[in-house]
């Protein structure tokens, strides 16, 4: 039997998204004055990479993360990083910023000719790698949580959904070719 998720919806002060598991990340700040999220953006994140599950991604997030529990965090000591929202392999949606603070997801980027996208943009995680393919579920949740920053955020209502490597291109690579973007495509018009 399949696991019925919450539906997700942004509360009326636009802040937090409905149905996802609050945990907050000290990384974000106030978005500069006068600027809406009009972006949303997909990543893709595993820790340690290529593994799913366990805390480490929440621990990466809230700076909880030990550099020697294991070999590949040692890079990761010291870095502050956070994205407003997590969707684990299992479509579980987990909030970690607050949607009009700006969380700290994009590094340097750029789109349709403006720089630091983390200023206008709302980035979402999901937990995977470029070259292992992203579950059913994520895809779901992905597509719902995409229709819920759009009818709840009015400045979100025709945003265009990009992927880390659109607004970073040569710096970062993921969502990733395993990433089927027609795919949200399809479930986006279907849902609409």
């Amino acid at each position: 039997m399949r696991k019925r998720r919450p539906v997700l919806r942004v509360d009326p002060a636009g802040s937090l998204l409905r149905g996802a598991t609050q945990r907050l990340s000290p990384n974000c700040d106030a978005r500069p004055p006068g600027v809406l999220p009009e972006l949303i953006v997909v990543h893709g994140i595993s820790l340690p990479p290529g593994e799913f599950g366990g805390p480490w991604v929440d621990r990466l997030f809230c700076n909880t993360l030990d550099p020697a529990a294991h070999p590949a965090f040692a890079d990761l000591a010291g870095l502050r990083v956070s994205s407003h929202l997590l969707i684990r392999r299992d479509g579980e949606v987990l909030q970690y910023v607050p949607l009009d603070r700006r969380a700290w997801h994009a590094g340097r980027s750029r789109f349709a000719g403006r720089d630091n996208c983390n200023d206008f943009s709302i980035g979402i995680e999901l937990e995977g790698t470029d070259d292992c393919a992203y579950e059913t579920a994520q895809y779901q949740r992905l597509c719902a949580t995409i229709n819920a920053l759009r009818r709840g955020i009015a400045s979100l209502a025709k945003a265009p959904v990009v992927g880390h490597s659109d607004i970073a291109p040569g710096r970062k690579t993921d969502p990733g070719p395993a990433f089927d973007w027609l795919r949200l495509d399809r479930l986006l018009a279907r849902r609409r």
